[in-house]
């Protein structure tokens, strides 16, 4: 999937928009790619001479890696977080990088639109693991 197909199901755009491309392969397990900007403006501020991705984006990024398992799910829904478990920082992460997402759906509990979904998920960057954890969401309704 490419930018403006992931737009068709992921209410998420610009600047917020955080996966520029994503497959699913045979088992189900997601993977997706986003490369950080230069002009990014959750680095402009952290840290002016040393920018880094702070950690909470690195979640949004796999939040968002995650949602593309049950997109065919998402139609007049949209996911929410419900958790962060186990989530572990491990390298940093800086423009120009390309971050390499790998989700996998573990569980989930309920129908419809009170459905739960359980997922893993890591991301690294030129092999190098960066963050990973586990992330629950749930679906809602859109307005």
């Amino acid at each position: 999937m490419n930018k403006d197909e992931i737009k068709k199901f992921l209410p998420h755009r610009e600047p917020m928009l955080l996966i520029e491309e994503a497959v699913i392969d045979a088992d189900g397990t997601a993977h997706a790619k986003y490369t950080v900007k230069e002009d990014e403006f959750f680095t402009r501020g952290h840290f002016p001479g040393n920018p880094i991705v702070p950690g909470v984006i690195l979640c949004e990024i796999m939040a968002q890696s995650c949602s593309i398992i049950v997109k065919d799910e998402i139609p007049g829904n949209m996911t929410l977080y419900a958790g962060l478990d186990k989530v572990r920082f491990k390298n940093s992460v800086k423009p120009g990088d390309v971050c390499e997402v790998t989700a996998k759906l573990n569980d989930r509990r309920g129908t419809g639109a009170t459905t739960m979904f359980f997922c893993s998920a890591k991301l690294e960057v030129d092999g190098k693991l960066c963050c990973k954890g586990e992330l629950t969401f749930v679906l809602k309704p859109l307005p």
